[in-house]
C-alpha cells in the first residue's frame, strides 16, 4: 500500500449479544477520510475540507452503535436484499408467490424490518498499491425476510489518492431470488448538521423518471422530466421546485435501459458556500433522489441536529417494484450467476 493511504481499525461497540463491531478509517494525503462500520456495512463518516480548508463530515451518521441499532433512517447503510419498495410486499417467481414483511404501510421497503442495515457483517481490511479499503461479507439465509435462496453478499469500499470512493457489490445465490443493493448515505456538502440541502445544486444525467402512485409504487409509466419540477438535466437547486412535488423528492430516475458494464456519470452535486462538489458514477439503470423529508430532529455525529431536508440521498439501484413489473430491467439473480454493481463517489472543490 502507498504510504499516503492510511488505515486505522478499532472497536466501535458491541451488539446486544456481545459481538464486537469493527470500525475502519481510511484516509489519504489530500485530506479525505472515510469510516466504515461492520454493522450494516455502513459508511459512517466522510470527512473532507471545504474551500477554506475547514474539515467536516459531509455524510450524516451517528457516534454510537446503539443509535445505529435503533435508527430507522438507514444512515449510510448497505440496503438489501431489495432496495426501495415492493408493492404489497409480494412477488411471484418460478410459479410461486412470496410474501415479504410489510414495513412501509402495505409495502415492503429496504429489505423489511431486519434488512442488511440491521445485521453484523464481517469486515476485512484491504490494501494495494493504489487504494485501501474494507471488504464486508454477509450471508443471508434462505427465508430471511421472506426471500428465497441463501444469498452470499460482498460489499467493498475502496478509497484512492484521487478522492474517489468506490463501492463494489457482489452476490451469489443457490436459488432464484430478487436482488437490488445500494448505499443509503445522506449527503450534506455544507457539513452534516449545518443546515438543510435546499441550496445544493444538483445535475442529474437523466431524461426520464418513474411515475409513482401515492404509496410511491411505480405506475409503470416512465415520464420525460423536460419542463417539469423533476428536471435536473441542467443544474438546479434542490429547493427551486421542491414545493411543486408532494412530500418532496423521493423518485427513481432512469439512467439507462440496461445495466452498464462500466460506471458512468449519473449526478453532480455542488454546495456553493463550502465549494464542495461530489460526482456520482454507477453501473446501475436508476438513481433514487430523496430530499430527506422524513428526517425529524435526530441527534447525529458530534451532537449535531439533523432535521427535515438535512441530507440528500442519491441511491444508485435498479427500479422499485421490478419483481412485479416485467417491463423493468430484471432483478432476478439465478444460481451460477453473479450480481455485480459499482458506484463511485468523487469529491472535489469548486
Amino acid at each position: 500500500m502507498l504510504e499516503n493511504l492510511k488505515i486505522v481499525s478499532s472497536i466501535f461497540g458491541q451488539t446486544d449479544t456481545g459481538e464486537d463491531v469493527d470500525r475502519i478509517v481510511i484516509s489519504n494525503a489530500r485530506g479525505l477520510s472515510v469510516s466504515i462500520i461492520a454493522y450494516g456495512a455502513t459508511l459512517q463518516s466522510v470527512r473532507t475540507p471545504d474551500k477554506e480548508g475547514k474539515f467536516d463530515d459531509i455524510a450524516l451518521g451517528y457516534d454510537s452503535l446503539k443509535d445505529y441499532c435503533r435508527g430507522t433512517a438507514y444512515l449510510g447503510a448497505t440496503i438489501g436484499r431489495y432496495a426501495n419498495r415492493i408493492a404489497s410486499g409480494r412477488f411471484c417467481l418460478g410459479g410461486k408467490t412470496y410474501q415479504l414483511a410489510r414495513n412501509d404501510g402495505l409495502n415492503h421497503l429496504h429489505g423489511g424490518h431486519t434488512g442488511f442495515d440491521k445485521v453484523l457483517w464481517t469486515a476485512e481490511v484491504l490494501d494495494s498499491r493504489f487504494e485501501a479499503g474494507v471488504r464486508c461479507r454477509y450471508t443471508s439465509p434462505a427465508g430471511e425476510g421472506g426471500y428465497p435462496g441463501s444469498l452470499q453478499v460482498t460489499v467493498e469500499y475502496l478509497l484512492d489518492e484521487d478522492n474517489r470512493l468506490t463501492i463494489t457489490y457482489q452476490a451469489v445465490t443457490d436459488a432464484p431470488t430478487p436482488v437490488n443493493l445500494t448505499n443509503h448515505s445522506y449527503w450534506n456538502l455544507a457539513g452534516a448538521g449545518n443546515g438543510d440541502i435546499l441550496g445544493h445544486e444538483l445535475c442529474l444525467f437523466s431524461e426520464c423518471y418513474l411515475e409513482v402512485d401515492k404509496q410511491l409504487i411505480p405506475t409503470g409509466n416512465i415520464v420525460p422530466v423536460q419542463g417539469s419540477p423533476m428536471d435536473f438535466q441542467t443544474p438546479q437547486t434542490i429547493g427551486a421546485h421542491i414545493g411543486a412535488t408532494p412530500n418532496g423528492f423521493d423518485h427513481c430516475y432512469e439512467l439507462a435501459d440496461v445495466v452498464r458494464e462500466k460506471a458512468t456519470l449519473a449526478a453532480v452535486v455542488w454546495e456553493p458556500r463550502s465549494g464542495r462538489r461530489m460526482r456520482v458514477s454507477t453501473t446501475e439503470p436508476g438513481i433514487q433522489l430523496y430530499s430527506g423529508d422524513h428526517l425529524r430532529r435526530m441527534i447525529g455525529s458530534h451532537g449535531k441536529l439533523y432535521e427535515k431536508h438535512g441530507g440528500l440521498c442519491l441511491e444508485t439501484q435498479h427500479f422499485p417494484d421490478s419483481p412485479n413489473q416485467q417491463q423493468f430491467p430484471s432483478t432476478t439473480l439465478e444460481p451460477g450467476g453473479t450480481y455485480h454493481q459499482v458506484t463511485i463517489y468523487e469529491f472535489s472543490l469548486n
